[in-house]
């Protein structure tokens, strides 16, 4: 069985946004086409509550994008995106649900970001995308979204160690560091993953 994982395609991080990934939206359409050809879809959401320390109002004295270290892990602090139940955390109008077997919510403890849908960054929190995959027998995923050098590689990390064959969609994703995720991409690689446009 082979599953589609459509990653934080919310509105906060499409043009307008909070923390808007250019051109994020020119995805959707493909995705939408893409969903018919698995056997299992799941989306992932990032669910803040909205006094999440990985939010750079937080903490004072410090902006965006500042890098602090949190319960021992490195964080970009970023603006303030996809508060529970606000418009900026719901998926885009425009993305087809009919499909969505689940929806995986991530980053719901205030002390630690969750950049996966697997796991919070400490790896202590599996957020249930794993036994979710494993009770319908899933062995192969393709992971789409956003951003694609963050929750996109993430996921797709942490299911490759879980023993997924485990596929990025580079044609259904969107970078927020085009240069930044080219040197992911190769690491990516080396682990065993594979990264394709999966052609329509």
């Amino acid at each position: 069985m082979k599953a589609l994982i459509i990653v934080d395609l919310q509105n906060d991080f499409l043009p307008g946004g909070a923390l808007a990934v250019k051109d994020g939206d020119q995805i959707i359409d493909r995705i939408n086409k893409l969903q018919d050809k698995f056997d299992y879809v799941v989306a992932t959401q990032d669910w803040h509550p909205a006094n999440h320390k990985s939010f750079a109002s937080q903490h004072e004295g410090k902006v965006p994008f500042d890098v602090i270290e949190l319960n021992g892990t490195q964080q970009v602090l970023w603006p303030d995106h996809c508060v529970q139940g606000t418009k900026g955390a719901e998926l885009h109008k425009d993305l087809k649900q009919n499909k969505i077997s689940a929806i995986i919510r991530k980053g719901m403890n205030p002390n630690i970001d969750s950049y996966s849908g697997f796991f919070d960054v400490n790896k202590k929190n599996p957020t249930g995308l794993d036994g979710f995959l494993k009770d319908h027998n899933v062995t192969s995923v393709y992971i789409c979204g956003l951003a694609a050098d963050y929750c996109v590689y993430y996921t797709a990390k942490d299911a490759l160690a879980l023993g997924y064959t485990t596929n990025i969609l580079e044609g259904s994703t969107k970078a927020i560091d085009v240069t930044h995720f080219d040197e992911l991409k190769q690491e990516f690689i080396k682990k065993g993953g594979n990264v394709s446009t999966y052609l329509l």
